[in-house]
């Protein structure tokens, strides 16, 4: 059975071996959905929730909502995403001058992993409309890295910093938007 204090002890110990063993980790923990959304709970609205947080470990829930984009955006630090309800879908983007541009793109269903390198840059997508939700660890302090992290305009693509403040307010955005259908569209709950 899938213990969240378990895991986040099985991460802290791995985090000196690298991103192998944390991907190893997070692959038996999403293995089976149904224990994880048992420890964790069934997605309700979308955030970001800290399970664990420190200088070279960080273990976050991220939930999603339906028809969410998040902006891309690169981590500075190593990142394992495992997806335990709904579907991700990513763009990889590689710089490109003054710009990026999109170079491939992954969907990730539930029991699905992806590893990020430091230097990856990706844009999230939940394209379905129901909740997704995700264990997100990270090799670093994701609300304070050593390095400043970026991100790019949707429209114009253009490099800014990245602002913690502007992705949570994302989410409650998103969140809100979704709301807001759905009072006027029962069927979508």
């Amino acid at each position: 059975m899938f213990s969240k204090d378990r895991f986040i002890q099985d991460c802290r110990t791995a985090v000196v071996e690298g991103q192998g063993a944390i991907r190893e980790i997070v692959e038996e923990a999403v293995s089976n959905r149904a224990k994880v959304m048992a420890e964790l709970g069934e997605p309700r609205c979308a955030g970001i929730t800290t399970l664990y947080r420190a200088h070279d470990l960080t273990i976050l829930q991220f939930t999603w909502a339906p028809y969410m984009v998040l902006m891309p955006h690169n981590h500075q630090m190593f990142a394992v995403i495992g997806i335990y309800s709904g579907r991700e879908d990513n763009i990889f983007w590689r710089r490109k001058e003054m710009i990026i541009e999109a170079a491939s793109a992954r969907s990730l269903g539930p029991g699905d992993v992806v590893a990020l390198g430091r230097d990856t840059i990706h844009s999230v997508l939940n394209p379905i409309s129901k909740m997704t939700s995700a264990i997100h660890v990270y090799g670093g302090d994701f609300f304070a890295p050593d390095e400043p992290r970026s991100e790019w305009e949707h429209e114009t693509l253009v490099e800014r910093p990245w602002d913690v403040e502007r992705v949570k307010m994302l989410f409650r955005d998103a969140e809100q938007r979704f709301n807001a259908v759905k009072r006027w569209s029962p069927g979508l709950a």
